[in-house]
């Protein structure tokens, strides 16, 4: 099944890991460039790409757990460019046709992203999503967060009105990122910090981090694009060091999947964070289907029903791209 993904061309190759139970399989399938080279390996370090975003909330919920953050804190003292926001009249309205925020962001609106803030797809041609990258909040490098430092970054996004008032509805993307400079605040640490000591440290993920060091720069494979007219694969990012997270292959899937729970932070406390549901859509490449838009994790969600009651959901990335994404079964409850 998974060799004809790579037969297919789309992809160069693959790294999967399929867990059930207590048994695991590591499958390698195919090369790390489409011209050939070096074989897809099983620690293989990819782009984690929005895969990173529970790691954010997972160094959040270190706070929380510690009592460093509560989840209905407003965030104006450690994140003061947002306060006091204008909040459009109407989503796809003209930016200065504000009115005032009803109540500051909380830190429970950022890991729900429903701060405000946020990447709208129903709404790609309004001013609001012109304005974050005409503000170069995105769109330095396509959808990537531009290379700037965070200072910088909150500076920019501050300037702009919300889109949404707090808590009234899910956006994505932003809240995440806006996660990751409130982590640093309230630490006195760069984020990258705080996860190596915290979160990767802890859990032995040694190849995941910001940057991929000289000596482990051979198992970085290139990020490719395809052309949408032509489909032709061009490099967008060779395999050089770059922002963003990227992990061995196998071993966040396995985090994930552990049965049982990892401690990281110093206190036993449970928090009830659930993001809200969102609508399903119908997807253009598969009509017959429905495509859940993401959880706030970054992926879009294929429905498939092969049994009634029952629900298998496959991951889809884009062609072609060295990208990762993780799935659960939601039939395994264990």
């Amino acid at each position: 099944m998974l060799e004809r993904h790579v037969e297919s061309k789309k992809i160069p190759g693959l790294v999967a890991l399929v867990g059930r139970g207590e048994e695991t399989h590591l499958e390698a399938i195919g090369t790390m460039r489409h011209d050939g080279g070096t074989p897809m390996r099983g620690d293989t370090i990819f782009r984690m790409a929005s895969t990173t975003k529970p790691v954010a909330v997972a160094a959040t919920m270190v706070l929380l757990d510690e009592c460093r953050l509560r989840l209905d804190d407003p965030i104006d003292q450690w994140l003061p460019e947002p306060a006091g926001r204008r909040v459009l009249e109407r989503a796809d309205g003209p930016l200065d046709e504000t009115v005032p925020a009803r109540r500051p962001i909380t830190v429970r609106d950022l890991l729900t992203s429903t701060c405000g803030l946020g990447l709208d797809m129903t709404a790609t041609g309004s001013p609001m999503m012109g304005a974050y990258f005409e503000q170069r909040v995105y769109g330095e490098n396509g959808w990537m967060l531009p290379a700037v430092e965070p200072d910088e970054w909150m500076r920019r996004l501050g300037a702009l009105p919300l889109m949404y008032q707090p808590g009234e509805r899910w956006l994505y993307n932003v809240g995440d990122a806006v996660l990751g400079v409130l982590v640093a605040r309230v630490t006195g640490q760069s984020f990258e910090a705080f996860l190596r000591e915290r979160i990767f440290g802890p859990l032995g993920m040694k190849d995941t981090g910001f940057h991929v060091p000289a000596d482990k720069i051979d198992r970085l494979p290139p990020l490719y694009t395809p052309d949408p007219q032509t489909g032709e694969f061009t490099v967008e990012d060779p395999a050089a060091g770059w922002l963003g997270l990227r992990d061995d292959g196998a071993h966040l899937p396995r985090r994930l999947r552990a049965h049982r729970p990892i401690r990281l932070g110093r206190r036993s406390r449970h928090h009830d964070v659930r993001r809200p549901a969102q609508p399903t859509r119908r997807h253009p490449a598969h009509p017959d289907r429905d495509v859940h838009p993401g959880l706030g994790t970054g992926h879009a969600r294929l429905l498939d029903h092969p049994l009634p009651g029952h629900r298998r959901l496959t991951c889809l990335s884009g062609q072609g791209r060295s990208s990762f994404g993780c799935e659960r079964d939601p039939t395994d409850r264990r």
